[in-house]
């Protein structure tokens, strides 16, 4: 079950060239107890890999990597209006979606598309076209890495906030996510809120079939596919700035735009408008590359090494410190973990 010096490069969306001292994959839970088990008796550092699509291995990984794929959806009806669904961390993030949607649960429609698995959606919030996976998850189930105590976390211990939950701090590296169980509804309620997506569904219907589909046809003709140019999707979260920031940038470049949360709050500024007016679409390091369709996204270009990622993704932070005053942050998981360049 557990095998040693693996490589990684097929099992993170990156395509970037890693070892792992020990790997092994979990398809239940007797077999999850045994690995961590040998993790413990070894004292050995632990990554959980799901999907692999949020991950920038940075240099081979000394301890052990867990590949989850645990499996199972199962829901009970709460009533007239709404459903209880839950999906086991393996689960596939999009096959989920589409399953959800063929039972005639709703709600998840926004969100088709993002790569991953089921358990990486609460750690990340994954969100898109206006819908976060926080909003509708009602609580994960888990297990205590150190002692493999199971509990279940309801959704105000999960913390959900922007692209962040518990298990990036407090609970990082302590839980390890078994399942999820979300609230969807049994009746449509799209949500039209984004602006391109309202636009694309102008001419047409707007139940939950055509949100999913025109989701899927915006991200397909704005993101690259993984398994033809290697990346983790968006690499930085959308920076958020106060009110008086945003007034004093709107000086200088009018045409910047915000999405404030409410009058006189924090305003989101969209992170790829920053890299492109900085003038990094399209430009490359080594074999890594701002995409030139979505300078959102960092692009495994040419054979492009972790150093190659790394150096392009400080260049353009720094870039846009010195030239916007602002601090971007990265949505991919670093491992090891991201520091902040000197600027």
């Amino acid at each position: 079950m557990i095998r040693e010096n693996v490589d990684l490069q097929a099992l993170n969306t990156f395509g970037l060239k890693a070892l792992a001292r020990y790997f092994c994959r979990v398809d239940s839970e007797a077999r999850l107890s045994q690995a961590l088990d040998f993790a413990r008796e070894h004292k050995l550092p632990l990554l959980l890999m799901g999907g692999g699509s949020n991950l920038l291995l940075r240099e081979n990984f000394p301890g052990l990597v867990m590949q989850v794929a645990l499996r199972g959806i199962t829901h009970t009806l709460q009533d007239e209006r709404s459903v209880r669904v839950h999906a086991a961390s393996g689960e596939n993030w999009h096959d989920f979606v589409q399953h959800c949607l063929s039972q005639g649960w709703y709600g998840l429609e926004n969100l088709a598309l993002i790569p991953g698995s089921v358990g990486a959606a609460p750690i990340q919030n994954i969100g898109a076209y206006g819908v976060e996976a926080g909003d509708l998850i009602e609580c994960v189930d888990v297990v205590d890495i150190r002692t493999g105590e199971r509990q279940t976390l309801n959704h105000e211990q999960c913390a959900f906030g922007y692209r962040d939950s518990v298990f990036k701090h407090s609970l990082r590296g302590r839980k390890l996510i078994l399942g999820v169980t979300f609230r969807l509804w049994r009746t449509p309620q799209p949500n039209l809120r984004y602006a391109v997506l309202a636009q694309a569904l102008s001419d047409k219907g707007a139940g939950p079939q055509e949100i999913f589909d025109a989701v899927c046809a915006i991200r397909r003709s704005k993101l690259p596919d993984p398994a033809v140019l290697g990346n983790a999707g968006s690499f930085f979260k959308n920076p958020v700035l106060s009110a008086e920031h945003y007034a004093r940038l709107q000086q200088t470049n009018p045409d910047i735009p915000g999405f404030p949360s409410d009058a006189g709050g924090p305003v989101k500024v969209p992170a790829a408008w920053l890299i492109e007016k900085a003038g990094w679409k399209g430009r490359s390091h080594g074999g890594a590359a701002v995409y030139e369709k979505q300078a959102l996204v960092l692009v495994n270009r040419d054979h492009a090494s972790a150093r190659d990622v790394v150096e392009l993704a400080q260049q353009i932070m720094t870039s846009v410190q010195q030239q916007f005053g602002v601090a971007l942050e990265p949505e991919v998981q670093w491992v090891p973990p991201f520091e902040p360049p000197f600027l």
